[in-house]
C-alpha cells in the first residue's frame, strides 16, 4: 500500500528541510509509510554547464529571478495526473487551518519554494494551481514557509498525529485560539493549577475551556471573533 499523501519539495537549499523532515512527527509518519516526503533541488534540471537556474529580469529592477525552463523540466517530470502544484510566495493567499485541511486530502502535492526576486511569471501561469504565503511578511526564501506548510497540512492526515483529538484543541480549530493548560505539579512556586480541571467534572472542565479560549480570542485576536460574526 503507497503512502497516503506523497510531497515533492522543490527548492534551491534541499538541505534546509532534510533536517526538518527527519525530526518528530513527519520522520515518524515517514518511516511508518504514512507520508512519502521528498526533496529534489531544482538546479538539477538546469541544462547549463554550470547549474544556472535565475537570470535577471526583463526591464530592470533590482535582484534575479528564477528561469522558466529549470522549473517547468523539474515540475513535469515529477507531476502526476490530478496532483496539487503549489508555490510558496508572500502575495499567496494566507495559509489558514481551513486551506490546510483541505490540501490534506490530496494524493500528491508539489511544492515549489522561490528565491530572489521569485520566479517567472510563466511558471505562474501555465504550471501553478495554488498561491500560498503563510503570512505578511518576506523572508530570503520559499523553503522555510513550503516546511510550514507541510507541517500545518500533514496534521490533517489520518495517522500522523498520535492522538487524533488534540486537533480538536489547536489554536483557530472553530476560530478561536487555544485554551491554557497545566501539567504536574499542581502547585510551583506558588502558582496553583485552576481547581476545575481537577475537579474530574468533565461538563464543568470544557465549560471553562471554552470560556478562556473566547476570552482569550477577545484579548489577542478580536478580528477572528469578527469574521466568525460575519460568517453567520
Amino acid at each position: 500500500m503507497g503512502a497516503k499523501l506523497r510531497i515533492d519539495f522543490l527548492t534551491l537549499f534541499p538541505n534546509m528541510l532534510s533536517g526538518f523532515l527527519g525530526e518528530s512527527m513527519l520522520a515518524r509518519a515517514r518511516e511508518a509509510g504514512i507520508l512519502e516526503l521528498n526533496v529534489y533541488d531544482i538546479r538539477d534540471w538546469s541544462k547549463s554547464k554550470h547549474k544556472n537556474v535565475d537570470d535577471r529580469p526583463f526591464g530592470g529592477g533590482p535582484g534575479m529571478l528564477l528561469m522558466p525552463d529549470p522549473i517547468f523540466s523539474a515540475i513535469e517530470a515529477l507531476q502526476t495526473p490530478g496532483c496539487t502544484r503549489i508555490y510558496m510566495c508572500p502575495d499567496g493567499e494566507r495559509l489558514t487551518p481551513q486551506i490546510a485541511a483541505e490540501l490534506s486530502q490530496k494524493k500528491h502535492l508539489i511544492i515549489l519554494s522561490g528565491h530572489y526576486e521569485g520566479i517567472d511569471q510563466r511558471v505562474r501561469d501555465c504550471l501553478i494551481d495554488r498561491e500560498i504565503s503563510i503570512g505578511d511578511y518576506v523572508l530570503t526564501n520559499g523553503t522555510l514557509p513550503a516546511a510550514v506548510l507541510a507541517d500545518a497540512l500533514c496534521r490533517y492526515v489520518k495517522g500522523v498525529l498520535g492522538e487524533e483529538n488534540s486537533l480538536t484543541n489547536d489554536s483557530f480549530n472553530g476560530n478561536l485560539l487555544s485554551f491554557p493548560q497545566y501539567t504536574r505539579p499542581a502547585v510551583f512556586r506558588g502558582m496553583e493549577v485552576p481547581q476545575v480541571l481537577m475537579s474530574g467534572n468533565h461538563e464543568l472542565i470544557s465549560q471553562w475551556r471554552r470560556q478562556q479560549q473566547v476570552e482569550k480570542t477577545k484579548q489577542r485576536r478580536p478580528d477572528i471573533l469578527k469574521s466568525k460574526e460575519n460568517k453567520q
